[in-house]
């Protein structure tokens, strides 16, 4: 988790339950601006700390480490992926790393790719590849 949402949920359970900074401040022995800082998303918290806020708030912290989902495909890549020019130019690639490696190039884009833009995705994707 990333410090910005660390911030914006502590402010949300902090507001949530009606409490000041300086009261979850006094409940965790954390000081005012460095919980402030916190929930501006700034500042690098120990667990110990996040763990006093968690209890000051009556939360309960958790920790999970998952493997990161796999970013959807859009739908016209998947489209795409049908083309007999697609099969044909990752002929001994791997067809889902290729995949991934197209849609996280188009994910920079600020408009969803037309066939055109994925026909030189692709092309950029098999020369990366294939140059090494």
């Amino acid at each position: 988790m990333k410090i910005e949402e660390l911030g914006a949920r502590l402010r949300e359970r902090r507001t949530a339950a009606g409490r000041t900074i300086a009261s979850v401040a006094a409940g965790a022995g954390l000081s005012v601006p460095y919980i402030a800082n916190l929930e501006n998303g700034r500042g690098n918290p120990t667990w110990s700390a996040v763990e006093r806020l968690a209890e000051a708030l009556g939360t309960e912290l958790r920790a999970d480490l998952v493997e990161p989902q796999a970013p959807r495909l859009p739908a016209t890549l998947i489209e795409f992926a049908e083309l007999p020019r697609f099969r044909a130019a990752t002929r001994g690639l791997d067809r889902t790393a290729t995949l991934k490696a197209m849609a996280a190039l188009a994910a920079a884009a600020t408009a969803e790719p037309s066939e055109l833009d994925w026909h030189r995705i692709l092309d950029t994707v098999v020369l990366l590849r294939t140059s090494y």
